[in-house]
């Protein structure tokens, strides 16, 4: 871990709310005609079981147990823009536990949710690219490749692991795995690549179909869009930010504040990863805003598909890299429905028209996409895209990076002697907002209150004004510091790596929520406390290559 010196810098990376435009994401060229503008019902519930706010993997998760536990509750989901327009809808399509690089506690969690993920898919036909593919990561730096021999030699100790990663030193090993020019590279069998949108709105639509809430008279005018059976409690409404949180009096829960009106819970779950300070400012500098960019790649003409996932650290850049199919979910190839990074990158709207495919001629020429999905280089820049709640923008320093980066990292063209290209065009370019926990582990459970109390921002309930305060509660008595926050839930901070991780922690906190004591075991250092919250504040991110070593376990 990297200590921040003394006395530390100012509190700069408190979230914003996310952009009500955002850039155009791979991902997001065929969005669900369910799941799009959708409001399960045309005005907000004035009361709900259960507050969910954030609509990606976590969240989504955490409505499917909460639900299929009690299918009576009331559950209201608020997302600020579309269904999974965040991280989720804008990541690398990738899901690898990293065994190799974390503690035996936590890699048997991330393995638990790579096997849950698999065999929900399997199971349920879950049509998202779900592909197991074998992740290689590639070293090229000498210390990181003494680092990871200790990391694989403590690994020999649990005969439950020693089989899930491999060092591979064989220069024509490396080479058959597409990376010659390595040092070495650890091979994990188990790591996927999927599209990632494709599974949250499986789940999400799942939701809505079998659990939709019917409008009551009372509560609203004329019908929903929801396509519920009107059976359940479940109500997601899209476009619908959360501004602030306030407490009621008493310990009696929790009223959420939008713009279209107000919702009150007893139970309120927060799975709002990089924006979560925004709501909770005690989370400031704690859970980080940073920017991540992605983009779709041409590969070359006479390029050879690969048949792995990779990544690989240059400087304090994590690089990863999928390779589209020919036989994954293809898009057709309509003016509607096609963008290049340099055109529409930044486009921020989807039309019904898109995704119900009309202005699609008869017979129409299918493209067969199989592009290189490449992100990383944010240390392009030198602030490393730390502190940055908006993703509706690209940054050119990055893009440029990113268009370079695979130019001797990986032989895209094996048998062939002349050198890679050195540029490759983008036919996408995106960002989108990763949450990076400050001591590098998530947070999952109740939060606790000093989250609430620490920041001098709190109001009178009886008022129902705030100043800059974004969480009120009621001060006029003293509370107990474990109680200011009942009710408030929290699954966030996941630091670039939600895939492996965060299905699991929706499910976990849902649990909590639940009253379940034998469901889900989290790791403990993943468990909010007051304590933890002020070690964070004493962490720094990563900057370089030493630093990213540091996090590994003890060997």
């Amino acid at each position: 871990m990297v200590l921040i010196s003394i006395p530390p810098p100012a509190a700069s990376t408190r979230a914003e709310l996310p952009t009500p435009d955002s850039t155009h994401s791979y991902w997001h060229r065929l969005p669900s005609p369910t799941l799009l503008n959708h409001r399960t019902t045309p005005t907000l519930p004035a009361h709900a079981d259960v507050v969910i706010i954030g609509s990606g993997i976590s969240g989504a998760f955490a409505a499917r147990t909460l639900l299929s536990s009690s299918p009576s509750q009331k559950v209201v989901m608020l997302e600020a823009r579309e269904a999974c327009w965040g991280a989720t809808g804008r990541n690398g399509g990738h899901c690898q536990p990293m065994v190799w690089a974390s503690s035996a506690e936590i890699a048997r969690f991330e393995l638990a949710t790579f096997n849950h993920i698999a065999s929900l898919v399997a199971e349920d036909g879950v049509q998202c690219d779900w592909r197991v593919v074998g992740g290689v990561h590639a070293i090229y730096d000498p210390v990181e490749l003494v680092a990871a021999q200790a990391q694989l030699a403590r690994l020999q100790q649990y005969k439950d692991l020693k089989d899930k990663a491999v060092l591979i030193t064989d220069r024509e090993e490396l080479a058959r795995h597409r990376v010659p020019g390595a040092l070495a590279a650890v091979f994990q069998p188990n790591a996927a690549q999927l599209w990632p949108y494709k599974l949250v709105a499986w789940v999400l639509e799942g939701l809505v179909r079998d659990y939709g809430a019917a409008e009551t008279v009372e509560e609203g005018k004329g019908e929903g869009k929801g396509e519920g059976k009107g059976k359940g409690g479940f109500n997601l409404q899209t476009n619908t930010p959360v501004t602030r949180l306030e407490k009621r009096e008493r310990g009696e829960g929790w009223v959420v504040h939008t713009a279209r009106g107000e919702v009150f819970a007893p139970q309120v779950l927060l799975a709002t990863n990089a924006y979560t300070s925004f709501l909770l400012p005690g989370f400031t500098d704690v859970i980080v805003p940073v920017r991540g960019q992605v983009c779709a790649l041409e590969p070359p003409a006479d390029g050879v598909q690969l048949v792995n996932s990779y990544g690989w650290i240059k400087g304090a850049n994590d690089q990863y890299l999928v390779h589209r199919r020919p036989e994954d979910t293809q898009v057709p190839s309509t003016s509607s429905s096609t963008s290049t990074a340099e055109s529409t990158s930044t486009s921020t709207s989807t039309s019904r028209k898109e995704v119900e495919g009309e202005g699609e001629g008869e017979g129409e020429k299918k493209e067969k996409d199989h592009s290189l999905i490449l992100g990383g280089e944010r240390f392009a820049t030198p602030d490393g895209e730390e502190g940055i709640s908006r993703d509706d923008t690209l940054n050119p320093l990055v893009s440029r990076a990113l268009h370079r980066a695979l130019n001797g990292a990986l032989k895209l063209r094996p048998g062939v002697d002349a050198p890679e290209k050195e540029v490759l065009r983008a036919k996408y370019e995106w960002t989108g907002i990763m949450g990076y926990s400050r001591d590098g582990s998530p947070w999952v459970g109740r939060v606790p209150g000093a989250a609430l109390r620490d920041q001098n921002i709190h109001t009178d309930t009886t008022t129902d004004t705030t100043t800059d305060a974004n969480t009120s509660t009621d001060t006029s008595k003293d509370t107990d510091k474990d109680t200011d926050a009942e009710g408030l839930w929290i699954s966030a901070g996941f630091t670039g790596h939600g895939m492996p991780v965060a299905p699991r922690c929706g499910v976990a906190v849902a649990e909590m929520m639940l009253g379940k004591r034998d469901g889900v075991a989290l790791p403990e250092a993943w468990i909010p406390s007051e304590e933890r919250i002020a070690g964070a504040k004493l962490f720094e991110l990563p900057r370089t290559l030493e630093d990213i070593l540091s996090w590994l376990p003890p060997a």
